[in-house]
């Protein structure tokens, strides 16, 4: 199962808190915000970022630069024309 580690539940507020060793949280970087979900017996914690995360704004912002053009155009060739089938 990996590395395990014993830990207390801890009071906030009203609800309880678990603390995660910094390594841990060094090796997982999980950032501010995380994803909870309950599977059977078990608590999942995992990091909130998704890896696609901003690509939509990144991709617009290109597109208002015109930033979103191909590097090189390739010029067609008698392969092309001859041998290529779909």
């Amino acid at each position: 199962m990996g590395n395990v580690v014993q830990s207390h539940l801890v009071r906030i507020g009203n609800s309880r808190g678990v603390r995660i060793p910094k390594v841990w949280l060094e090796q997982l970087d999980l950032g501010d915000e995380v994803e909870l979900r309950m599977e059977a017996d078990q608590l999942v914690i995992r990091s909130a970022r998704h890896p696609r995360q901003g690509w939509e704004d990144r991709f617009r912002a290109m597109h208002e630069r015109g930033d979103d053009r191909p590097v090189a155009e390739f010029p067609a060739s008698t392969w092309d024309d001859r041998e290529w089938e779909w």
